[in-house]
Parts: C-alpha cells; structure tokens; sequence
C-alpha cells in the first residue's frame, strides 16, 4: 500500500476539476465538427467567465447523491437523481430517463432502444469517482460502472470504466503508458474502445503526422458525432475513406483522440489539450477528459497559470435543476475540491482513511500490480462494502455482463435477474425470466430463500408461483430458479409483476418489479 497525503491530495483534486474546467470550454466551440482544428489557445472571450460546461456540472448531482448515501450509492440511487436533478433530454439521457420512467432499472434503462448507448455522455463524468476512490481503481471503476449503466451500454459504459480507473491510478502514477495499460486492464480486451485505444498507441510509437493518426483512429471505430454539427459543405472529406459510423457510436474514437492527444502532446499540458482538440468530433468532451487528467497527474499548482487565470476558479452549470433546492451547486473548483474532500472518508471507509494523521487525513492507495484489475474472489474490498469480503468478478467481467441482468442488493442476500437478453414478450410465447439469489450475508448458518412470483389476474404461470430453494451458509452461494409467464390475455401498456424475496426465519426480505414490454 501507498500513502497519499492530504495536502498532494487536495491539490490533485483541485487539478482534475481545473483541467476538467479548462478542457472543455477549449473545446467548446468546436464541438460536432469533423475538421482539424488549429488552435492553441481559448476562442471565446472569457471576460465575463466561463460558458457552462455540462461534463463537470453533471458530477456535481453524483456528489449530492454521495453525500446523503456514502458508499451505499448504486445504479438506482444514481437513476433517481438523474430524473430528478437533470435537466436535458436529449440522445442517450432522454432515452435513458424515458427507460426509467417506464419502470426499467438500471442496466436495462441504459441499454434498451437506445441508439446512442455507446456514445460519450457517461464517459464524461468519470472524474467523480477517481477523485472520491485515488488510488483505488478497482473501487472507482465498479462506481463508474453504475453510473454509466443508468444512460448507456457497451462501450459508452467501457468508456467511463476505462477513465475512471486510470484517473484513479494517476493520483499515484504518473507514467503516461502505465496508466494507459492500467485502464485497459478494466475493461474486455476484443471492445471496440480497446482496439482505438490501442491504435492511437501505434499511431504514436510509428510517428504518423497527427492527421494521419485522427483517420487511423477514427477508422478504427468510426462515429458519427463529427457530422452533427457540420454542413456537408464544411465536413472535411479530403480522405474519402473516413468512414462515417452507426449514429450514437461515438465513445471509442472519442476516447482515443482524448489519449492521442495526450501522447502527441508529449506531456505538455497546453499542447496535450490542443492535440485533443485537433483531432474534432467531441471536443469539448475528449478536452475535458484530457485536462482533468493531467490536472489529477500535476496538481493545481502544476498547471500553467496562462490557462488558469481567463476561467478564474469559476464553475458555470447548464444542466442541474436548482428550483427544488435540493442540489447545492458549488460557484467555484475551490468549492467543489471542499466537498469532494469532505465526503471522501466516509467513501472510501475508515480502512482506508487515517482520520488522525497530522496535517489531515491520509489515504492507503494501491501501488505496482494492485492498480491494475485483478480477478477479486479471493480478496476484499473495504470501500464497498465496509470492511467483509466481497466475491466479485473482474471490472473486464462485470463490464461483459449482459445489460439485461439487473441486480439488487439487501441486507442478506443480493438478487440478479435475468430478462434473457429482452424485456420483451409476445403473444402465445412462454416467457421465461431466471432469478439468482446470492448469500451475502455471512450469517454461518443454512438459510431458505422463498421466491414469490406476483402477477396480474390475466397472465398465467406456467411454472411454480413460489418456489424455497437451500441457500448454503457458505457466503457467495447461490440459489437458483425460473419462472415462466405466458402473458395471451394481457392487453395493457407495460406488464408490471412483483418477485417478492425473503429468508425463512428471518425479517430481511427484497421486493423486485419485473417489467416487460409487449414486443420489445
């Protein structure tokens, strides 16, 4: 374990949301264009300070929902606040919080009939969750993980897993290429976020002149969000082989250009953040991205002032209702490093905070091989789940899990429900819907889970309706079962069950909605 100190924590805080700040009003004004862009300074004028910036202010309602939960935040706390606190409903947010207000939880919300499942708007809001886990990006990554799954899918949701750990990862390393391969580690090696990644690296190591790496890169995985904002007259199409993608496929060539913009910037924070911004598409994104971490890996103090000084500490929101009262929106970085400083040792638990230490707390962070994912059945995590072990796959596996399992976690056991690769159902067709019950209690003793299937008069189960099935005492066992519905003679919108869950002689029990959609 290594040691992080509160005073290089603070100023590496401050740097994630300064570069954050600086990065995307940069790359604002050249957001959806595919074009080269030739700048090497802010465009706008400034003098009345920054325009909003909706990749830092989305944070801002993830940390309102830290403060009241702590670790205890997960995929359906996060939903709620979205749909309470946030604003826009465009693309992949729109659709998201329609999935939700239908009643699909989280990861199914963020996959199901969304075109733009994979494109940037979580990967975005991966510093959150490297500022409140440094140096522990197995913690940060699987945060990032629910949150992404809230809006996104697939590679979208690689996207902030990737970012998160190696933004974790640099509040202690700082080498460019181990963070890069420490991201990697997080996320399934075949994606197409990996292979872009990976192509930028080559694009570096072989010296191709940066036009030729952002086409080699964006062939690689190529998007769409370059032409949103362009006319066809103003599209660059000197190559005629740049592809134009799938609508919504956005993140892997935007995450790429953040990291080629890092390695063509050669560590420079200004030209790093300008080579970002050269290779177009999602700019303010990829810039954003780039300059919170660099400004994680240098600290405040370590960015260059010429930069600092035009935004003035200010922080600009855009997209987080502030009519309710209920989300305190900070004015300034200063502000928002406060809160984030505050709430970071119930995050991560006292296991890993020494709340005593002269000068303020310090941090036990991870160092070497401990930064990269590892396969954790056999080890445990104290910043989830407060101390006991924790028998979870690898964040690479957690990622390459189907969107149409969800899980639920109580007291004593945790549920995984399995849709089988749908929330649809049809006419005359059995349908069946898998159930997992997980001992997580570690109770020692031989438990009964009883699983009560609650439907609508007119849909008939053609399995057992309540099933008691052994839950052995030994923590992480399992128990298993299905249920088949056969939904003819139901005729309404949406079709809502209950699986009721509980233990026998004990009080915890779960209640679970089940919603499937005709023809979905």
């Amino acid at each position: 374990m290594k040691t992080l100190d509160f005073e290089t924590y603070k100023d590496k805080v401050a740097g994630c949301w300064t570069g954050k700040n600086i990065g995307g009003v940069l790359g604002a004004p050249f957001e959806g264009q595919r074009k080269i862009n030739e700048v090497d300074f802010y465009v706008q004028d400034l003098s009345k300070g920054p325009p909003p910036n909706d990749d830092l202010d989305l944070q801002i309602v993830w940390l309102a929902a830290v403060e009241k939960y702590g670790r205890q935040v997960n995929s359906a706390i996060l939903g709620e606040y979205w749909l309470s606190f946030v604003i826009p409903n465009w693309v992949e947010y729109g659709t998201g919080k329609s999935n939700m207000r239908a009643g699909l939880m989280p990861p199914i919300s963020g996959h199901h009939d969304n075109v733009y499942r994979n494109s940037c708007g979580c990967f975005i809001r991966s510093e959150i969750w490297a500022c409140l886990a440094p140096g522990n990006p197995e913690i940060a990554a699987r945060y990032a993980f629910e949150d992404g799954s809230v809006d996104h899918s697939g590679e979208g949701v690689y996207g902030e897993v990737f970012f998160s750990a190696l933004q974790s990862a640099a509040f202690v390393e700082s080498d460019l290429r181990t963070l890069i391969d420490i991201g990697l580690s997080y996320i399934p090696e075949g994606s197409a976020l990996a292979r872009a990644i990976n192509e930028a690296i080559r694009c570096k190591e072989e010296g191709v002149p940066l036009a030729e790496a952002r086409r080699r890169i964006h062939n690689t995985a190529p998007g769409t969000f370059g032409v949103q904002g362009c006319k066809l007259s103003q599209i660059d199409r000197s190559d005629p082989d740049f592809k134009v993608g799938e609508p919504g496929f956005d993140a892997p060539e935007n995450c790429a250009y953040a990291i080629a913009g890092w390695l063509y910037g050669e560590g420079d924070f200004g030209k790093s953040i300008c080579c970002a911004n050269a290779f177009g598409e999602d700019t303010d994104c990829s810039c954003a991205t780039l300059g919170a971490t660099m400004g994680i890996i240098s600290g405040a103090s370590g960015i260059p002032e010429k930069w600092k000084a035009p935004l003035n500490d200010v922080i600009a929101t855009i997209c987080i209702d502030k009519t309710n009262g209920k989300v305190w929106v900070p004015r300034t970085v200063a502000q928002l490093t406060d809160r984030v400083l505050r709430n970071t040792p119930n995050f991560l638990g006292v296991g890993r905070c020494d709340l005593f230490a002269e000068g303020g707390y310090t941090i036990k962070c991870e160092e070497g091989q401990g930064l990269f994912s590892v396969d954790r059945y056999k080890e445990y995590l104290p910043g989830i789940n407060g101390g006991g072990k924790d028998k979870l796959p690898s964040m690479a596996e957690v990622c390459a899990m189907s969107p149409y399992i969800v899980r639920h976690s109580f007291p004593l056991f945790d549920v995984m429900v399995d849709f089988g690769g749908s929330i649809g159902f049809k006419k005359c067709e059995p349908r069946e819907i898998k159930v997992t019950v997980i001992n997580s209690g570690s109770t020692n003793l031989q438990l009964w889970a009883r699983l009560s299937l609650y439907t609508p008069p007119s849909v008939a189960v053609l399995s057992e309706r309540c099933v008691t099935l052994p839950l052995n005492l030994v923590w992480g066992a399992k128990a298993e079962a299905s249920f088949v519905v056969d939904a003819s003679n139901f005729d309404g919108a949406r079709l809502e069950m209950m699986l009721d869950v509980s233990l026998e002689g004990r009080h915890s029990y779960g209640g679970v909605k089940l919603v499937l959609m005709p023809g979905a």
